[in-house]
């Protein structure tokens, strides 16, 4: 962070200017347009430009322009203070018309309820006691260098209130446009008419030979670029676009520890995932295991309980076997003692015969 920062500062990145006029310039520029500085200075200076660009975004023919008027002017090579400084445009067109004219493009992921916010602010913009029917409308027209709606990429875009069932406006009083400069690739047929791809082209260019090539498709963008090539001949001018510069590296590594957080996050909360699955799993095994250990018992049980069933059989059979030999022994002694009678009878009729 250090690093890049020290060399963002060096005086040799302010990129001196040596050529004489916009046909000499060659290579890269110092700063695009894309560099919020610039932005506001080129439409700042340049009236014309920044009539021709209004004309193109709101479809309007150059006849319909009578005034447009900065609200928000700033002294062109001034220090900013803060890095944190607004250098979005605010505009008074035809004296009916509140615009906010906003390059952006560090995603902050704020975009959508920031924009709402500032073109509300710029709506309520009725003095106390003012009739309702007086308010200006208002447009906000964000330039952004990414894509707003992942699921849902358009090059130009416009949001009105409007009936989500039938498609019916509510009000043409305010409105949200939003240019895709990442995506002009999806430029419709309509944004080519009105040279809105153009704009953008201007915007994202980053060699004098681009910038040459876009000045002949119309005079607005001739005027546009002669413009960036004033300003870029301008110290001072450079020297406060590289502090934007600045200001936008230290936005990406803020972005880039976001999105490695968010990584880390993610890897982490997919490790705790596996554990709890493998907790499961093992919760899973121990009640299979107790499962097995209870019908292992209840095995043991019913063999214990046939084994007494047995030797309780087993007892009845020893009894029943000395009830037998009882009954044997009885006997016996009956037959001994009925042989003993039948041998004295025996005995005494021997005698008799004598």
């Amino acid at each position: 962070m250090t690093q890049n920062k020290s060399k963002l500062t060096n005086p040799s990145t302010v990129f001196p200017m040596t050529a004489a006029s916009l046909q000499e310039a060659h290579g890269t520029i110092p700063y695009g347009m894309t560099n919020d500085y610039m932005f506001r200075a080129v439409l700042q200076a340049n009236n014309k430009v920044l009539r021709g660009l209004i004309c193109s975004l709101l479809h309007l023919p150059e006849s319909e322009i009578k005034s447009v008027q900065i609200t928000n002017p700033i002294i062109l090579g001034e220090a900013v203070q803060s890095k944190e400084f607004r250098l979005d445009i605010n505009i008074v067109l035809n004296d009916r018309t509140l615009i906010n004219l906003e390059m952006q493009v560090a995603n902050k992921l704020n975009w959508k309820n920031r924009s709402v916010i500032y073109l509300c602010r710029s709506f309520d913009s009725l003095s106390r006691g003012q009739d309702y029917l007086d308010a200006k409308s208002a447009i906000h027209i964000g330039f952004l260098d990414y894509t707003l709606f992942d699921d849902n990429p358009e090059f130009y875009a416009s949001y009105k209130l409007m009936n989500v069932r039938n498609h019916h406006i509510y009000s043409d009083s305010i409105a949200l446009n939003v240019v895709d400069l990442s995506r002009i690739d999806l430029a419709t047929e309509e944004d080519k008419q009105y040279n809105i791809h153009h704009w953008a082209a201007l915007f994202k260019a980053t060699t004098w030979e681009e910038i040459r090539m876009l000045a002949s498709k119309d005079e607005y963008l001739d005027e546009a670029s002669k413009t960036i090539f004033q300003m870029s001949s301008d110290e001072q001018i450079r020297k406060q676009c590289r502090d934007r510069e600045e200001y936008y590296q230290d936005m990406r590594n803020y972005e880039r520890a976001l999105s490695e957080r968010d990584l880390a996050i993610a890897s982490y909360e997919e490790t705790l995932k596996n554990r709890d699955s493998s907790i499961a799993d093992y919760k899973e095994a121990l009640k299979n295991r107790d499962s097995s250990i209870a019908d292992y018992e209840k095995t043991l049980r019913d063999r214990d309980s046939s084994i007494a069933d047995y030797e309780e059989a087993l007892k009845d059979r020893d009894s029943s076997i000395a009830d037998y030999e009882k009954t044997l022994r009885d006997r016996e002694l009956a037959i001994s003692g009925y042989v003993e009678e039948i041998e004295k009878l025996r005995a005494e009729i021997a005698n008799s015969k004598t």
